[in-house]
């Protein structure tokens, strides 16, 4: 079994998880754009019960953020766990988006993922 591990970028926060994600995506909300700074997040979904973390985040709405260096990490909901890809240790990640949210939002120079569905707004 697959796994793969992340950090901060001061490595004060660590995580690891197991198998394969249950969902990978995009969104280029507006919260997600606020939070990472960037046109959008890249993140995905794993189950709990294969997801460990080692150090002291912080949290603001739901979301861990390492408190030393600001790096933000992950959002435990329930069940799942969404682990923002870009603090994986090994890049490129070997995960590839399967739907984008509220592309109503994506900036015009961005194209459409290849092969991912498309929401104008959230999956449901």
């Amino acid at each position: 079994m697959t796994t793969l591990t992340g950090s901060c970028r001061c490595g004060q926060v660590r995580v690891a998880v197991r198998g394969d994600p249950v969902r990978v995506g995009i969104c280029h909300c507006t919260d997600c754009r606020q939070e990472s700074g960037s046109a959008f997040t890249f993140f995905a979904v794993w189950p709990t019960s294969e997801f460990q973390s080692k150090g002291e985040p912080s949290e603001y709405a739901g979301r861990q953020f390492c408190p030393k260096c600001g790096s933000r990490l992950f959002s435990l909901s329930g069940e799942e766990v969404e682990i923002k890809l870009g603090i994986l240790t090994d890049a490129p990640t070997p995960l590839k988006p399967t739907y984008e949210l509220w592309i109503k939002r994506r900036e015009t120079w961005l194209t459409p993922v290849e092969g991912a569905e498309q929401f104008d707004e959230d999956r449901l």
